[in-house]
């Protein structure tokens, strides 16, 4: 381990540190995790919460999970779980009883101590698209499959824009590196070019190992100091329907046993991979998602856990998945009652079914971004850079949602509902009367900078006005700021030392194989 006693040596430094304050290439609002000041959505009566439950309890008793790892079987066995070959049944009192020892927020804290977020409450974090095996930009005009390079040009967007809170999965897949060292690549590459908390695929032992040491490297940490609290988390998927496969669970086990955080989220869609009701896809998900939360809490009582919810549903004349739905909206707010109802911190997503950045793109966007807000939501994964259903992440679609999660941080601004006298107005209003106007009166100069939401993207001229300015449609103006953004990019600073100690790690673990590509 790197000595980080005395004085430090710095790699990084002014566009990383410039992001952190605003960036030179735009103005944009300050760092901090977001406050959801409004009351949740709650579609579902208290009987209607009730009945959901009660038919994800019968699922977990009556029908069972397949868990595809024989020591979570074991486990499980061990707990007095029903176990016959590798299905599951749980009684609802031992689901219960664990699922109450799962804290109801935690926090995790990156190699930059000023980014530790917290998961839980009215607290809302934005992250990156994740996983997309493919890319488009406007430059390239269509699609193809990732690369290293577009994938640290996406994680130099996560970096700078102060909205995105935490680096997910890799933005998109860098195809171009061979899956047995591909996570050494790019989570050297996520750990240089970002200090945001981060995550952990959970596919095989390796990988996962590999990421836990390559996350201490980067705190400075000793392997106690690791594990007293959450420095990074992973994320998995139940297969649906009703199926815990191998790699998933066993990475889960190992992050859990070392303290680190876990989320939880099946991907259901309704009418393919659960039932074609919203009720019945939700319970499926809820099913699927405590009874993994039960296995983690029994091996680590008090562990940090999350439930995700991935439930959409899918066009019933093609079977193709749908995202931003009106169904998807109501998922998202049944299964943040039912987070409420277990105590559990939630996390939903930023998605839409649109293959380019246009309208589509957008409104289905909004559509699960505002879901989220109206959820309860806590962690927002996909937040910025996902098309396709997530098979294409775009730097342009990256941009153009920043904009949208800033207005959400905007609205959420307690200074906006306000209602102090100075608030209110009356003195002001009296001044005007019946005749001239506010833009003068010394009411409006003391606050014309930062009375209203300025945009960064979004273009408020006239037709004649944009016209005259060149007539750019708003997906070619977030493509003009990506390339400002790269080409003004320097990573965050990071002790040389540990920089070398991880450059070494990422050189011994590819000579020794790296990780095996079957799972």
């Amino acid at each position: 381990m790197a000595d980080t006693t005395g004085k430090r040596r710095r790699g990084g430094g002014r566009a990383g540190n410039a992001a952190r304050r605003g960036g030179d290439v735009i103005e944009q609002m300050p760092w901090r995790m977001i406050e959801n000041i409004d009351p949740p959505i709650e579609p579902l009566t208290p009987e209607g919460v009730e009945a959901i439950h009660d038919c994800a309890m019968r699922i977990l008793e009556e029908i069972g999970i397949t868990f595809l790892n024989d020591e979570a079987l074991e486990i499980l066995r061990e707990a007095g779980c029903r176990v016959e070959g590798a299905n599951v049944r749980m009684g609802r009192e031992f689901v219960m009883e664990m699922v109450a020892k799962a804290p109801s927020s935690f926090t995790i804290t990156p190699r930059n101590p000023a980014r530790e977020i917290t998961m839980g409450g009215r607290t809302m974090l934005f992250g990156n698209v994740s996983s997309p095996p493919n890319y488009w930009d406007m430059e390239l005009g269509r699609k193809v499959p990732g690369t290293r390079e577009q994938c640290a040009n996406l994680l130099k967007l996560t970096q700078y824009f102060n909205c995105i809170h935490f680096a997910g999965g890799y933005p998109v897949e860098p195809v171009d590196i061979h899956a047995s060292v591909r996570h050494l690549d790019v989570l050297y590459d996520k750990l240089t070019l970002t200090d945001k908390v981060m995550h952990a695929y959970s596919l095989g032992r390796e990988r996962v190992e590999d990421v836990m040491e390559m996350v201490r490297i980067a705190g400075g940490m000793t392997d106690e100091e690791f594990e007293s609290r959450p420095h990074m988390y992973t994320n998995i998927n139940s297969t649906s329907p009703l199926k815990h496969d191998e790699p998933m669970i066993d990475g889960c086990l190992r992050l859990v046993r070392r303290g680190q955080a876990v989320v939880v989220t099946p991907f259901t869609l309704a009418g393919a991979m659960a039932p074609v009701t919203m009720a019945g896809a939700v319970a499926q998900s809820i099913a699927e998602a405590l009874c993994a939360i039960a296995l983690f809490q029994y091996v680590r009582p008090g562990c940090p856990c999350g439930i995700g919810t991935f439930t959409s549903n899918v066009d019933m004349k093609s079977g193709a998945p749908a995202f931003g739905t009106p169904e998807y909206m109501r998922a998202t707010q049944m299964t943040g009652q039912l987070a409420r109802f277990y105590g559990l911190p939630m996390r939903s997503s930023g998605v839409c079914a649109a293959n380019v950045p246009d309208g589509q793109a957008m409104w289905e966007t909004s559509n699960s971004l505002w879901a989220a807000v109206q959820s309860g939501t806590n962690m927002v994964y996909h937040a910025a850079g996902w098309l396709e259903g997530g098979l294409i992440a775009s730097p342009e679609k990256f941009i153009m949602d920043c904009e949208v999660l800033q207005q959400i941080q905007r609205y959420m601004e307690p200074e906006i509902t306000a209602t102090t006298p100075d608030h209110t107005a009356f003195d002001a209003i009296n001044s005007v009367g019946d005749s001239g106007h506010f833009f003068g009166i010394q009411h409006t100069q003391d606050r014309y900078t930062s009375a209203f939401y300025q945009p960064f993207l979004s273009d408020w001229k006239n037709y004649e006005g944009w016209e005259a300015a060149g007539a750019v449609w708003t997906p070619e103006r977030a493509h003009h700021l990506f390339k400002q953004i790269i080409a003004s990019f320097e990573p965050p600073e990071m002790d040389i030392a540990i920089r070398d100690e991880l450059a070494a790690f990422v050189e011994r673990r590819k000579a020794e194989g790296g990780a095996p590509t079957d799972f």
